[in-house]
C-alpha cells in the first residue's frame, strides 16, 4: 500500500476493505460506547445530548482512513480518494489511538501548540484529535503525544470539508487494535490494546465493566481471576503467556 495511488481502482478497492474490517473490528464498540454515557452520566442534559448525537444517522458523505504504517490521512468521499495528507502519528511512548472513532467537536484555533483548527474525536481514554501545528517538521514522523498532526493549511482544508459524526478509521497494521506489536500492559494503561483484552475478558466471561480502553481496578480483579483460572503466573500484568491465553497473536 506504499505506493498508493489515487487513480487506480484495484487500491481503491484495497482500502474499502481495510474500511470494512475495521468497523468489523469494532462494530459492538459504539453501541457500548453510548451505553456507558447513559450508564455513567449523571447530568441529565449530557445524557440527553449524548443519547441524542448517538441516535442520529452519520449524515457525512466522507470517511478518513488514517494509515499509521504510512503516516498518511486519506480522505473518501464514498468510494473515491479526493485528498491525502502526510500526518504525524502519536510517539512510541505516547502511541496514536487505533480503531474507529468520529469527529464529535470541532474549534478554531484550539490552543497553544495545536495550530488553527482541531478535529476532537471520540477516543474515550483520553482527548485526541486532528488539529494543526506549529512545528511543521515533525509531519511525517512519530513525533506527538497521541494526536494526529497536520500541516496547518491542510487541515484548516480538510476542517471546511468534514462535517460532525464523520468516521475516522486508524489503521496501525495488520493485528486490528493491536497495531503491529503486543506491548505489556500494568494497571493506568490507556490504549487500544487494553480496550482489545477487555472485549476478550468480558467475551469470557470474567470482564463487566466499561469497554472503555482504561486499565481500572475492575479490569484488573477480572484478570487475576482469569489468570487464576488459567494456573498463569498470578500478577496484574498483561503480558505474552496472557495474551496468548486470552486468543490475542500477534499472527492472527
Amino acid at each position: 500500500m506504499r505506493a498508493f495511488n489515487s487513480n487506480k481502482s484495484g487500491y481503491i478497492v484495497c482500502y474499502i476493505i481495510v474500511l470494512a474490517l475495521l468497523y468489523a473490528i469494532m462494530g459492538d464498540y459504539r453501541n457500548s460506547l453510548i451505553n456507558n454515557s447513559l450508564e455513567n452520566n449523571n447530568t441529565g442534559d449530557s445524557v440527553q445530548q449524548t443519547a441524542a448525537f448517538s441516535n442520529q444517522e452519520n449524515a457525512s458523505e466522507y470517511d478518513i482512513l488514517i494509515d499509521l504504517t504510512e503516516s498518511m490521512l486519506y480522505l473518501f468521499k464514498g468510494n473515491e480518494v479526493v485528498k491525502k495528507y502526510v500526518i504525524a502519528q502519536g510517539r512510541p511512548s505516547t502511541p496514536s489511538p487505533i480503531g474507529v472513532w468520529e469527529i464529535v467537536s470541532k474549534a478554531r484555533n484550539w490552543g497553544s501548540g495545536f495550530g488553527t483548527r482541531w478535529l476532537g474525536l471520540n477516543v474515550p481514554w483520553g482527548t485526541y484529535g486532528i488539529h494543526g501545528t506549529n512545528k511543521p517538521g515533525s509531519i511525517g514522523h512519530r513525533a506527538s503525544q497521541g494526536c494526529f498532526r497536520m500541516r496547518n493549511k491542510d487541515v484548516e482544508e480538510l476542517y471546511d470539508i468534514v462535517p460532525y459524526k464523520t468516521k475516522v478509521y486508524v489503521y496501525g497494521g495488520p493485528y486490528g487494535n493491536l497495531g503491529s506489536q503486543l506491548i505489556t500492559l500494568s494497571p493506568g494503561d490507556r490504549n487500544s490494546h487494553v480496550l482489545e483484552v477487555q472485549k476478550r475478558l468480558k467475551i469470557l466471561g470474567y470482564y463487566n465493566g466499561s469497554i472503555d480502553g482504561i486499565y481500572g481496578e475492575g479490569m484488573k480483579a477480572a484478570l487475576l481471576k482469569f489468570k487464576k483460572d488459567k494456573n498463569l503466573p498470578y500478577n496484574h500484568y498483561v503480558d505474552w503467556a496472557t495474551y496468548k491465553a486470552l486468543g490475542i497473536m500477534a499472527f492472527e
